[in-house]
């Protein structure tokens, strides 16, 4: 009798089994990778966004400054032009002392001006444009009382005088601009301690002012 054939089941081929296991090896790998090429475009996406806010930061800050330049010089402008056209007080960090129309021994009549209570030296400018009427000694023809003086005609009639002055700067004539420095105050003449003082008037001659305070104010100066 013969020997029956045994049947045997198939086993997994080695090279099957290698193959399995390196192609989940390889899927495992394009998976990572896949990973952190995300993780990656992720970070410079990052980057990338942080340098144009920095960017986008800085350009902000520049037109900032810019715009703030360009107001400032605007403001600056304005304010020239304001002042070119406008009135002015005729000299800065003052004290208001005799005013006008007060009495006293110093006057043989009512005080005609302002006084400014200002140090020796101290700037003295045209509180308007216009043109230089008087300047000189004996106040500038008004008499000794007045020291060393300066008339100036505006363009609205209006005369300013400056009296009292340790110098003149101007000339009889000449142009000036508001703000523009034309003397320096003083105590000539009668003065009973260094000041500048101021009238605004009528016409280019003593006898003729007005409250200059009053005027001043009117034309919008703080005094």
């Amino acid at each position: 009798m013969s020997k029956s054939a045994k049947s045997h089941s198939p086993k997994p081929s080695l090279f099957r089994t290698r193959a399995t296991v390196l192609a989940a090896g390889v899927g495992m790998a394009a998976v990572l990778g896949a990973g952190i090429s995300v993780a990656a475009e992720d970070g410079a996406d990052d980057g990338l966004s942080a340098a144009a806010a920095s960017v986008e930061a800085q350009a902000q800050a520049q037109a900032k400054a810019a715009d703030a330049a360009k107001s400032k010089a605007d403001a600056a402008k304005q304010a020239a032009a304001k002042k070119a056209a406008g009135w002015e007080d005729p000299v800065e960090d003052y004290t208001l002392s005799a005013g006008f129309g007060q009495g006293g021994n110093m006057w043989s009549q009512k005080h005609s001006g302002q006084d400014f209570a200002v140090p020796v030296g101290t700037p003295v400018e045209a509180v308007h444009s216009g043109t230089v009427v008087k300047a000189g000694p004996n106040g500038a023809g008004d008499g000794p009382a007045y020291g060393n003086a300066v008339v100036i005609k505006h363009d609205n009639g209006r005369f300013s005088q400056y009296a009292h002055l340790s110098r003149v700067d101007v000339k009889v004539g000449q142009t000036v601009t508001t703000g523009q420095e034309i003397a320096r105050s003083g105590n000539t003449g009668n003065s009973s301690g260094p000041h500048l003082h101021f009238e605004i008037r009528t016409s280019a001659d003593y006898g003729t002012a007005i409250n200059p305070v009053d005027y001043l104010r009117g034309l919008g100066v703080t005094v």
